[in-house]
């Protein structure tokens, strides 16, 4: 398998886990948890944190996961731009995202809307993290070989 084929791969697999945490926090309330953390936030500090109604924060979910299967014919391509999105999105929305839900599961001492598919999320977002780093080195080391 080509990188270009193992980075789209990657590419799919982490919206399709994107898509099963967004259901997992769906079926789970995860608003019901968020959006009081968010108000106390904002009361607190003063942090512009955003609070959701069930329908914007699904309808926005569910356009950042049409984003990335679009994207999807791109990534087949191994398209370099889209290599450097996919460090911060693995990072962000995969790693930390996961690492949160499982770290308030601990805090918390139950589990979290969401704690469910943090596992396939946080793999998945690793595969996205390794495969654009190792096409981007092979790139890099191909284009210096041709010198």
């Amino acid at each position: 398998m080509s990188p270009s084929s193992r980075f789209g791969t990657a590419w799919l697999l982490f919206a399709g886990a994107v898509a099963l945490h967004v259901i997992d926090e769906a079926t789970h309330d995860f608003l019901s948890v968020y959006n009081p953390n968010a108000q106390m936030i904002r009361r607190r500090f003063g942090v512009p944190i955003p609070v959701f109604t069930f329908e914007s924060w699904i309808a926005s979910l569910a356009i950042g996961i049409l984003l990335l299967l679009c994207l999807s014919p791109l990534a087949f391509r191994g398209t370099r731009w889209l290599r450097w999105v996919a460090v911060p999105l693995a990072i962000v929305v995969g790693i930390f995202n996961a690492c949160g839900h499982v770290g308030g599961s601990i805090y918390y001492h139950r589990f979290m809307p969401g704690v469910y598919s943090s596992p396939v999320l946080l793999l998945s977002a690793l595969f996205l993290l390794y495969e654009a780093g190792v096409a981007r080195a092979k790139a890099s080391a191909s284009a210096a070989g041709a010198s």
